[in-house]
């Protein structure tokens, strides 16, 4: 009897242990109500829209909508691999003093379009995809494949940090930023669509 409240004991603090280094069910119910809000979003937005509006450019130096969505799609990958990148390391609740941002902050910081900023090259749009539906069929494809890693993962994403040129970022946070990146171009895209010279 004593062998076995042992055993019980033993797996019950060990269940305990993964509960609390795996982010909650709200935070991952929170994530990907994000991630699919901003996929059904872009894409009721640009699904219908003919050549000359997805190839039209507000200046010379301007990104088109088909520039737009090549460049959320690029970054659905890399932005996807920091994470899994930073999953790599060992878990260490000892930096998290180095998280000076909330998950409200960053997505308030990547969806704000008051401050444009140039992407690395990485990430720039380079006509890789074929044509305008391939990149969306694409888009879609990745989000879907983020959304069931997501879904399905036990990772500690509170304990593993992503390094940012503004700062540094839990993996969970990374997640929210990649879903944050896509409501931000999503906006370009209005802008571009707002412009008085946009065709008809």
């Amino acid at each position: 009897m004593k062998k076995i409240i042992l055993t019980f004991t033993g797996v019950l603090l060990a269940t305990l242990a993964i509960s609390q280094t795996t982010i909650s069910a709200e935070e991952r119910k929170t994530a990907l109500k994000h991630l699919k809000k901003t996929q059904n979003e872009l894409v009721s937005l640009v699904s219908k829209l003919n050549e000359a509006q997805i190839n039209f450019k507000s200046s010379p130096e301007s990104w088109s909508i088909a520039e737009c969505l090549e460049h959320i799609t690029i970054s659905e990958k890399n932005l996807i691999g920091m994470v899994q990148s930073g999953l790599e390391s060992d878990s260490d609740p000892a930096r998290r003093s180095e998280v000076a941002m909330s998950d409200d902050q960053i997505l308030g910081l990547i969806t704000s379009r008051n401050q444009k900023v140039k992407t690395r090259q990485e990430f720039e749009p380079t006509n890789s995809f074929g044509d305008f539906e391939e990149t969306l069929k694409t888009f879609q494809e990745r989000r879907k494949s983020n959304m069931k890693f997501l879904k399905e993962s036990e990772e500690d994403f509170r304990n593993h940090y992503i390094q940012f040129p503004f700062g540094v970022l839990d993996t969970y946070q990374g997640l929210l930023f990649l879903s944050g990146h896509t409501q931000r171009h999503t906006d370009q895209i209005k802008e571009i669509m707002e412009n008085e010279n946009f065709p008809g």
